[in-house]
């Protein structure tokens, strides 16, 4: 889970772009941070950058695949 210290640096937005499951290696659509849904690790990849691949780390079969899901957007990117 991401962790932040000044909230009012942070903004709540309810776009769809959060909602979206990418998978390993495809291009990044937004800037920020993107969480596994399997097992939470978090990555920064920036947009047309493949976000990492499916060797990226390893997972147990009840974590299942790899999928990528924005959890941060940057400012430059905001939606």
């Amino acid at each position: 889970m991401a962790i932040f210290k000044n909230a009012r640096i942070l903004q709540q937005n309810s776009s769809s772009v959060f909602d979206t499951i990418h998978a390993p290696g495809s291009a990044t659509p937004h800037s920020g941070i993107y969480r596994c849904e399997g097992c939470g690790k978090e990555v920064v990849s920036e947009t047309s950058r493949p976000l990492p691949p499916q060797n990226h780390h390893q997972h147990t079969t009840f974590q299942g695949a790899i999928r990528w899901r924005l959890a941060v957007l940057t400012q430059s990117q905001a939606a």
